[in-house]
């Protein structure tokens, strides 16, 4: 159904960049930003090939702290459709997510607790596609422990044997970013990825990538990356 190029990049390790992490309890979780996972499928499966419908959206608890805020708990079922580029096929995925909402006044609460939950259900039902939406990161065994500091689980992360790390920012090639452009990591070398590359390839070359006329692609060795 989905296209080379797109197969490639599914199948690419995430970018460690992308990671973000949060307290709960005494543990450490690692997570990817609602606005990441979107932008990421608008990059993958192009905008218009993808699109979700909220199937259920509902509350499930709501109560009172000890600072008189009102806590109000959603839960939300999205389904996720996702077409090839002719729109002849396509794939449904169906999750579920919730969110909370903490504020003063019931409205600001309801509306928190609602988004979060659309959010965390879209989240969790594009994670059905591999790694570059999150899925490694929902294993047990990859939840670092809170009693490790951000150095030592970073540098933990980098000696991992098999591991992909892009220690670019996205700043550092922004000029691509900006023209519709990703940088994926792949072996020991970065390589450009997106549409109409040719036609772009002098601010590719500006940001020190060369052309591999054997794997058709745009690359730069991990030594380099820094543009």
């Amino acid at each position: 159904m989905f296209n080379d190029k797109q197969n490639q990049v599914l199948a690419y390790e995430l970018d460690s960049s992308r990671i973000k992490s949060r307290s709960k309890g005494n543990i450490t979780l690692s997570y990817l930003e609602g606005f990441d996972i979107i932008e990421t499928a608008n990059k993958i499966f192009g905008y218009g090939n993808w699109d979700y419908t909220i199937s259920k959206l509902e509350q499930v608890s709501q109560e009172v702290n000890a600072n008189q805020n009102n806590i109000i708990c959603y839960k939300a079922v999205v389904n996720v459709v996702v077409h090839d580029i002719q729109h002849s096929k396509h794939v449904s995925r169906e999750d579920v997510g919730f969110g909370s909402g903490i504020a003063k006044t019931l409205a600001d609460a309801h509306e928190g607790a609602a988004k979060e939950a659309v959010t965390d259900a879209i989240k969790r039902t594009l994670r059905s596609f591999g790694n570059q939406f999150g899925n490694s990161l929902y294993s047990k065994s990859r939840q670092p422990q809170s009693n490790q500091q951000p150095a030592q689980l970073q540098q933990q992360y980098n000696q991992t044997p098999n591991s992909q790390v892009l220690n670019t920012t996205p700043q550092d090639y922004s000029s691509l970013y900006n023209i519709g452009l990703t940088i994926m990591e792949q072996g020991q070398n970065l390589v450009v990825i997106g549409d109409d590359i040719f036609a772009k390839k002098d601010s590719i070359k500006a940001c020190g990538f060369r052309w591999d006329g054997t794997t058709k692609m745009w690359y730069k060795p991990l030594e380099q990356k820094v543009a």
